[in-house]
């Protein structure tokens, strides 16, 4: 890979911190102060991901029809929209409109992650350097969460951590904006990147890609949502941000582990592995022991974006074979996993007085997905 094209992956990576890492990933770590704040109930907080879940599915539906607008001002768009939605958490407010603020983060956070997609991998046709992109993610959790643990060790209140987020968030997004222009200046593609690596390796037919894409979004997000606030009611002396910053830091190298993976194994044998890896970290909670929490945020974030990172190259392979949309399907199919998830696990606390149940049932469908990669491999 050329050296411009380093700088383009970092550039959209950043893309991705902010409107991923900070802008989706960082309520996580703050729920559990919010709570004690009193800015937020349990209950809102549910629905306040759920609104989240709602709003990127939106993004991303409402990103592919804006097809004539430039990836690099959507890129823009979206982090400076990502940075206002930070900005508006600061000050008190009723529970309803936090909701309905973190609704339209997660529609700025979709229009982030596809556009930084589109530019680097459409629009320069580096598809080599996608596991760089989507790594984004995980170190905007991890920064996002040092950042909190700074915060409540200078015993500030949600609000100013939230003031803080903005400010890193604008930071990032003002280098990312003039990385990203640098790029396209000293643009320099070469044919070769035009060719997508592992074109020839085997992967799962379009409907059972959705499918299987579907149940991932579902089995991975309880634990992206309530892992902080697992630790927080069952580990009184541990940090819970710190846990949730060891999720994003397995995040960060995944990206790059199963895209070789990928490339070695065939998109069936990989997303089984990736699945039934993710199912073990969600379930270890149930064990109710120390080990058990740190071990489930380093599976769950090691595998979740390395099921994107398998998945999004696999329907591009398939997408001439089908006369819809299979990118913007697979996307609607991960966004409704994701909004039903939190609303089970809202559900079955109000039951049962714990995540045990909604761990439990995530766990299975993870492994329903990774039954579904168990096929004849499709040419």
């Amino acid at each position: 890979m050329q050296r411009t094209d380093h700088f383009a992956g970092v550039a959209a990576a950043l893309v991705l911190v902010v409107g991923m890492g900070f802008g989706r990933f960082a309520f996580t770590g703050l729920y559990p102060l919010m709570v004690a704040d009193g800015q937020i109930s349990l209950t809102g907080g549910s629905y306040a991901a759920s609104a989240n879940y709602t709003g990127y599915l939106a993004g991303a539906l409402l990103t592919a029809a804006l097809s004539g607008i430039s990836s690099r001002r959507l890129c823009a768009f979206s982090m400076l929209a990502t940075v206002v939605s930070l900005v508006l958490l600061v000050p008190p407010l009723p529970e309803w409109l936090i909701i309905v603020i973190r609704g339209f983060s997660g529609a700025a956070s979709a229009i982030a992650m596809v556009a930084a997609s589109r530019w680097l991998i459409h629009d320069r046709r580096q598809h080599s350097a996608a596991p760089a992109l989507f790594s984004g993610v995980g170190m905007g959790i991890l920064l996002s969460a040092e950042l909190i643990v700074t915060g409540r060790a200078g015993r500030l209140s949600s609000a100013s951590i939230w003031m803080a987020m903005a400010s890193a968030s604008l930071a990032a997004a003002g280098v990312a904006i003039k990385m990203q222009a640098l790029a396209d200046a000293r643009r320099a593609i070469s044919e070769r990147a035009d060719v997508e690596v592992g074109e020839h390796i085997s992967t799962l037919a379009a409907t059972r890609l959705i499918l299987v894409y579907g149940f991932a979004g579902f089995g991975y997000i309880i634990t992206a949502t309530y892992l902080p606030l697992l630790v927080k009611e069952a580990l009184s002396n541990a940090d819970p941000v710190h846990v949730w910053a060891l999720f994003g830091l397995g995040a960060v190298p995944s990206c790059f582990v199963w895209h070789f993976v990928h490339l070695r194994w065939g998109t069936n044998r990989a997303m089984l592995s990736n699945l039934m890896l993710q199912a073990v970290g969600v379930i270890l909670p149930l064990l109710h022991i120390p080990a058990a929490y740190l071990i489930s945020a380093v599976f769950v974030g090691g595998t979740f974006m390395g099921t994107v990172t398998i998945a999004l190259p696999a329907a591009r392979r398939i997408a001439h074979r089908v006369r819809f949309n299979v990118i913007a399907i697979m996307t609607a199919s991960y966004g409704v996993g994701q909004i039903l998830g939190p609303l089970v696990a809202s559900y079955t606390r109000s039951v049962t007085g714990s995540f045990d149940a909604s761990l439990a049932i995530a766990g299975a469908v993870l492994a329903g997905g990774a039954l579904l990669c168990i096929s004849r491999q499709t040419a």
